[in-house]
């Protein structure tokens, strides 16, 4: 098992959007890939849980947070051999470490954790909770969006990796963003 969760090498720039639910990070992620005519990781997490909604109107429980890494890594590792430039990563698995124990008492499997803070990432960008909240089956904390937040951050900062905060309109984040990452191409040349 530890197998799937490791990153594949790949010669790719690797960019992660982080932060809490319905901050437009998908959006971003998009935009980004289509900038920069490369792939975008989209977060494995939202199809398995809405197939499991849709079919037993369960929500995500403990077990399913390694069937979830597992297949966010899948997708990462097949999609990062598909470009040598940049790859737009929705999420990693740091994000569902801080889900984790955000809803479940502060636990985190050992072997998720391990792996959430080996894979590597050149930069993240955490998405700030200035985007209007919009409702689905899955996103279920509208009022705790600052508490996430700070999560989040609080994540990166614990395990020092690199980070830019994206506040502002769709425009601005993706300025920003863009700005970012043409400096890490510039140095990675």
């Amino acid at each position: 098992m530890e197998e799937k969760l490791k990153q594949q090498p790949s010669n790719c720039i690797k960019v992660v959007l982080f932060g809490p639910e319905s901050t437009g990070k998908t959006t971003l992620s998009r935009q980004l890939a289509r900038h920069y005519h490369s792939v975008w990781v989209p977060e494995y997490a939202r199809d398995y849980l809405q197939d499991k909604w849709n079919n037993e109107r369960k929500t995500c429980e403990p077990k399913d947070l390694l069937p979830i890494a597992i297949g966010q890594m899948k997708l990462e590792n097949d999609l990062s051999q598909k470009t040598d430039s940049v790859l737009i990563c929705d999420t990693d698995l740091l994000e569902t470490k801080v889900y984790s124990e955000a809803y479940y008492q502060g636990t985190c499997d050992p072997i998720l954790e391990t792996y959430a803070l080996k894979n590597y990432y050149d930069l993240y960008f955490l998405t700030y909770i200035d985007t209007p909240w919009e409702a689905d089956d899955l996103r279920d904390k509208p009022n705790e969006r600052e508490r996430m937040f700070k999560a989040f951050e609080n994540a990166l900062k614990t395990y020092k990796k690199p980070y830019v905060l994206l506040k502002g309109n769709k425009k601005e984040r993706l300025e920003l963003a863009i700005n970012h990452i043409d400096k890490l191409i510039t140095n990675k040349k």
